[in-house]
C-alpha cells in the first residue's frame, strides 16, 4: 500500500468520525458559512502579483517535523504582509499535523484567498471547508474517481468556493471539468515522491487554456518561478522552502524581493 492509499484509508474513517462529533448543521451555522469568498483565481490572475501561494505545514509523511515551533497566525499573517497571491493550510492531522483549527486561525488574521489543504472524499469536508474559513478547495485526482470529483466540485461551486484540482499523470487529464477554477500540476510524484518540474511542463502543455495553472512543489529558487512562469504557470505553491526557516513569513519576504529583481 503506498502512503496516498494509506492517507485515503484514514481519511474516510477520519470523516465518519467527524460527522458524529459536528453535524453538518452546525457547520452551517458557523458565522464564516455565509462569508462572501475571496477569488484565488482572480488574486493569480491580477497584473504584477507574486503568483505565490505559500503554504503552512508543520510536518510530512515524506520528511517528518519541517517546523513545528510556529504559530499558524504568525506564520500566515506574515506571507500576508510578504505580498503572496494566496495562502495554504494543511488541514490533515493524522499525516501532516495539521487542524481546521489551523485554517479557522489563518482566516481571523488574513483578508486573501485560503486554500483548505486536504483529501477531500467526501462533501461534508468541503462544507467543513466553507465553515472555517477556506475559499478554495483542493481535490486531487489521483485518489479520486471522476464521478466524486464532479460530485465534490459541484457541492463546492454551490458553496461559492473554487476548486483546484491538482493533477500528476497524463491520465489524469481526462478528469479536469469545468467546474475547476484551477489546475496544479505537482512536481512530485506522490508515489514515490521524486520532483520532475519538466515532466510537469510536458503535462501542463495539455491543460486548456482556459483554466488557471498553479506548479506545486519543490519550488526553490526565484529562477523556478520565473522559468515556469515562461511554461504558461500563473501560479506557485511553495510550502517547505519557507516553513523549513526559523521565521517563514521574513524568508517568503526575502523569496519576493529577489523574485521582483529578477
Amino acid at each position: 500500500m503506498t502512503i496516498l492509499e494509506k492517507i485515503i484509508a484514514s481519511k474516510y474513517q477520519e470523516v465518519e468520525l467527524q460527522k458524529k462529533l459536528v453535524s453538518v448543521s452546525e457547520l452551517k451555522n458557523k458565522a464564516d458559512f455565509s462569508r462572501t469568498v475571496i477569488s484565488l483565481k482572480e488574486s493569480l490572475t491580477r497584473p504584477n502579483t507574486s503568483g505565490i501561494i505559500a503554504e503552512f505545514k508543520r510536518r510530512s509523511p515524506s520528511k517528518g517535523i519541517i517546523n513545528d515551533q510556529v504559530r499558524v497566525e504568525d506564520v500566515t499573517h506574515g506571507y500576508s504582509i510578504a505580498g503572496v497571491s494566496g495562502l495554504s493550510v494543511l488541514t490533515d492531522r493524522t499525516f501532516f499535523g495539521g487542524s481546521l483549527v489551523d485554517l479557522f486561525a489563518a482566516r481571523q488574521v488574513n483578508t486573501i484567498p485560503i486554500l483548505r489543504k486536504d483529501f477531500m472524499v467526501d462533501e461534508y469536508q468541503v462544507l467543513e471547508a466553507k465553515a472555517y474559513g477556506a475559499d478554495v478547495i483542493l481535490l486531487i485526482a489521483a485518489c479520486l474517481e471522476p464521478k466524486q470529483i464532479s460530485e465534490l466540485a459541484i457541492c463546492a461551486k454551490s458553496l461559492g468556493l473554487e476548486v483546484l484540482l491538482e493533477i500528476h499523470a497524463v491520465e489524469e487529464l481526462d478528469k479536469i471539468i469545468d467546474e475547476v477554477d484551477i489546475v496544479g500540476v505537482n512536481n512530485r510524484n506522490l508515489k514515490d515522491f521524486k520532483v520532475d518540474i519538466h515532466h510537469s511542463i510536458e503535462l501542463a502543455r495539455q491543460i486548456p487554456e482556459k483554466f488557471v495553472k498553479i506548479s506545486e512543489s519543490g519550488i526553490d529558487q526565484p529562477d523556478t518561478i520565473n522559468f515556469l512562469r515562461n511554461h504558461g504557470f500563473q501560479g506557485f505553491l511553495i510550502g517547505e522552502n519557507f516553513m523549513k526557516q526559523t521565521d517563514p513569513g521574513q524568508a517568503c519576504l526575502g523569496f519576493i524581493r529577489d523574485l521582483k529583481l529578477k
